[in-house]
């Protein structure tokens, strides 16, 4: 049954590339999705599209604020909760199964907060908003297409 359960799920995972750890977590979970259950959406992409549905019209500085994922009907997760049902759609649910039991789980969430709130120093990069800036000046160099406020996507120039 839980097999069958896994193989109907869909997942949009969000994920940065440019962490050296998130990118190994990565590696790990596309070996082990040997039925396709999950998408892998690098949000460090320059093509990354923040206003579709798809990828839960999360912008890359939410998105680079802690993780976030997108399930097949809509909903977005985000936190410990996106390892939860990620592990699950790979068929390991039991890794995370303790994260959601009382005691346990909000500490492992308050864990994972701090976690993703100094991600980019302890991984050795700049601070988000330094992220965030040199990122939009890479897109804005290369004329790749931005959607702004109004998610009209045009090019930057």
């Amino acid at each position: 049954m839980l097999i069958f359960c896994c193989w109907l799920l869909q997942i949009n995972l969000l994920y940065d590339s440019e962490c050296p750890l998130c990118l190994h977590e990565i590696k790990f979970l596309e070996k082990r999705d040997i039925n396709g259950n999950i998408k892998f959406t690098d949000l460090a992409a320059p093509d990354y599209n923040e206003s579709s549905p798809e990828n839960g019209k999360i912008d890359y500085e939410a998105g680079m604020k802690v993780i976030h994922a997108v399930m097949k009907d809509g909903e977005v997760v985000q936190g410990i909760e996106v390892f939860r049902r990620v592990y699950n759609a790979i068929g390991l649910g039991w890794v995370y199964a303790c994260t959601s039991w009382p005691v346990i789980g909000p500490v492992v969430d308050w864990l994972y907060d701090i976690w993703a709130r100094f991600r980019l120093q302890l991984t050795g990069r700049p601070a988000l908003a330094q992220v965030v800036k040199e990122r939009a000046e890479r897109l804005a160099a290369s004329g790749v297409p931005s959607c702004n406020d109004d998610k009209a996507c045009k090019p930057l120039r």
